[in-house]
């Protein structure tokens, strides 16, 4: 593929991107519902104009590490804390039920192996696809409707965050016995030693910014520098302790929230994300659907795969939500605001391919978990958080 190209596979993303973006602000649905539609539309499902690549994909993953940052900088930090709680116990059982269900759900369609057999450890890992949570769609929908500073916002925010990092764990047991390579100690002191990291290193360079932020207060190099610094947090989550990037972007602005700044630099992440970033990662979801390899079968299973992995995330969330004694309403924002799938999804499908525990033929279900929940889950936030519905 000549460089040039990928000049015209920008240009037609921006520009359905926004063009379904306003139609679908026009028709009272979130803007990012339009513009995962307009990567269905322009990607192989129909007219075929863009095909999914490395360089949209990683354009698409620097839009979602953009998009935890700014997240991570419009947190508040006293209800991140007054939240932490909460917020990793609505995570812990938003992980076992969907586990447990997926699991079920395979043993329903292809029977139960016996236990520490092949054929079981492929039900349980269905039931680990499902355990992903995929924030950066619900954080896009917080912010347009002003929620995402919001108590209930910071805690689905906080609790799929935990979610990941849960999520990992699991993979990594599950990994670790179907293979035979147990790792789960190692996992465990790696994800331990980042947060430890990410406190101490926090506090240093909350203190270095602070004072460039008294020096020279609203200029750009905060922004430029606060910039760098989320994507030194993310590359080093990823890269040595084996965390998910997003998460890493997400502590570097959660470090920088309390700077009086913080709103400017926020605001100038906004310009590179609205403008591009953005727009390409949402799209980049409905590039990769591809459903010509569907048959009956794939099919049937594939939309109880589905129903089960929203309805669990709902039900997991939801019921520790009340525990806690939220309201109803609240309960169920929590429960629809941690079903979406996205690329912690695919990551998770794909390993699973690679050490021989899930079937590509898998990848169609995949796939339509993260368009479904992708589309449904803008919809009802809105109408969960509309004063008229209430």
């Amino acid at each position: 593929m000549e460089a040039y190209e990928v000049l015209k596979d920008l240009a037609i993303i921006i520009l359905f991107a926004k063009f379904f973006g306003i139609v679908a602000r026009k028709l009272k649905a979130p803007q990012v519902v339009g513009e995962i539609v307009a990567g269905l539309i322009i990607g192989p499902c129909l007219l075929g104009l863009v095909n999914q690549t490395d360089f949209i994909a990683q354009m698409a993953e620097i839009g979602v590490i953009l998009l935890m940052f700014s997240a991570g900088l419009e947190t508040n930090l006293h209800d991140l804390l007054s939240t932490g709680v909460k917020a990793f116990f609505i995570a812990l059982l938003g992980v076992i039920v969907p586990l447990i269900g997926g699991t079920l759900l395979y043993m329903a369609f292809y029977g139960a192996g016996a236990i520490g057999s092949t054929e079981f450890f492929k039900a349980v890992f269905i039931g680990v696809i499902m355990t992903a949570t995929s924030v950066s769609i619900t954080v896009e929908v917080l912010r347009e409707l002003g929620k995402l500073g919001s108590t209930i916002g910071t805690t689905i925010i906080s609790a799929a965050i935990i979610d990941d990092v849960i999520g990992i764990v699991v993979l990594t047991v599950v990994l670790g016995y179907g293979t035979g390579e147990s790792g789960i100690g190692k996992v465990l002191l790696s994800t331990g030693a980042f947060f430890v990291l990410a406190v101490v290193f926090g506090i240093i360079v909350y203190k270095i910014f602070k004072k460039i932020d008294k020096r020279y207060p609203h200029t750009q190099r905060i922004p430029i520098i606060g910039l760098a610094l989320c994507f030194v947090m993310a590359y080093v989550a990823e890269k040595y302790f084996g965390i998910a990037d997003i998460t890493g972007a997400y502590a570097a602005g959660i470090i920088l929230c309390n700077l009086d700044d913080a709103p400017y630099i926020e605001r100038k992440m906004n310009i590179n994300s609205y403008m591009l970033f953005g727009p390409v990662f949402f799209c980049s979801i409905g590039l990769k659907t591809d459903i010509s390899g569907l048959n009956l079968g794939i099919l049937v299973f594939s939309i109880a795969f589905v129903i089960t992995a929203l309805m669990t995330k709902i039900i997991g969330c939801g019921l520790m939500a009340k525990v806690f004694r939220m309201s109803n309403r609240d309960a169920l924002r929590c429960g629809v605001g941690m079903m979406t799938r996205g690329e912690v999804a695919l990551i998770v499908a794909t390993k699973g391919l690679n050490a021989g525990m899930l079937d590509s033929v898998y990848f169609t279900s995949v796939i339509l978990l993260i368009i479904t929940s992708s589309i449904i889950t803008p919809i009802l936030l809105k109408m969960l958080f509309s004063e008229k519905n209430k």
